[in-house]
């Protein structure tokens, strides 16, 4: 049986949108609608480094009971 709590992850959220991440030979990046298509992490460090880099905000999220919650 699967821990619900363990699919939860932190994913980046800017300006409605959800980054998927760079784009293959390309330093642009690509974003999603679908917090489904998100990178994600378990990693508190990484998603602060990513999103200071992006300028956008963490969010947890768990695609299981289909959950978001903005991280503070």
């Amino acid at each position: 049986m699967m821990d619900i709590r363990r699919a939860t992850c932190i994913i980046i959220r800017k300006d409605g949108e959800y980054l998927v991440g760079t784009i293959l030979y390309s330093t642009d990046l690509r974003w999603s609608w679908s917090p489904y298509d998100a990178w994600r992490t378990r990693r508190k460090e990484d998603a602060e480094r990513v999103a200071g880099k992006v300028g956008g905000e963490m969010v947890l999220f768990n695609p299981i009971v289909r959950q978001m919650r903005v991280m503070v």
